[in-house]
């Protein structure tokens, strides 16, 4: 069984994610971090932000586990990864290890922006998280100033619809929602209550398909 769970950044899809994959007892894989693992990698190579020969190069043997996590999700590294994330050749470069993370026997659960579109355009159950851009404006804010980044509210609402645009408008996968995925708004659910209505719709997706 395979679950796409796409979506911006700040809707509560990773959350959602790592719940599906624990209810489910499925691995779960963040693609995001890969590409903050490729784009803060490519940061302390040294080489340009835009080499995207260098950025192919490293996301061809990239390994999130070797990064702390906490480096990986702040904010420069969140604009790193935008940065590779819109080269078609670092998405090249990480689609099989993407598509054999899927592949696992039994199945995986997957968070991104293009799983459900490119990754994994025939898995069982897709949704895609979304929320307002205030509200995961004040939820990357409390994050970030929670791990001791300070940064004005307004700033963070700037960098979302900044990335929001990017991820929306670039050539190579741009993030949108597929047509067979159900869409989840988490704006006024609490994080106990998205999961409840994301199994509602993986449960759905799974019996109409005799699963």
């Amino acid at each position: 069984m395979i679950v796409a769970v796409d979506g911006p950044s700040a809707s509560g899809k990773g959350t959602v994610a790592k719940q599906l994959a624990a209810h489910y007892g499925l691995p779960h894989l963040d693609t995001g971090l890969l590409y903050r693992a490729v784009g803060y990698a490519l940061a302390q190579s040294g080489a340009a932000p835009d080499d995207e020969a260098a950025a192919a190069e490293i996301a061809a043997r990239i390994d999130p586990k070797a990064y702390d996590e906490q480096v990986l999700r702040s904010a420069a590294a969140g604009g790193a990864a935008a940065a590779v994330a819109a080269m078609p050749q670092v998405r090249r470069a990480l689609l099989e290890l993407q598509r054999g993370f899927a592949a696992r026997p039994g199945g995986a659960v997957l968070d991104g922006r293009d799983i459900g579109t490119v990754i994994c355009p025939d898995a069982h159950a897709k949704l895609w998280v979304t929320a307002s851009a205030e509200e995961r404006a004040r939820r990357r804010h409390l994050e970030l100033n929670g791990r001791g980044e300070a940064m004005e509210y307004e700033a963070v609402l700037a960098q979302l619809a900044e990335r929001d645009a990017r991820d929306a408008s670039r050539k190579d996968a741009p993030a949108v929602q597929a047509d067979d995925a159900v869409l989840l708004d988490t704006t006024t659910l609490s994080i106990d209550a998205a999961f409840e209505e994301a199994r509602r719709i993986v449960d759905a997706a799974l019996q109409g398909r005799g699963l």
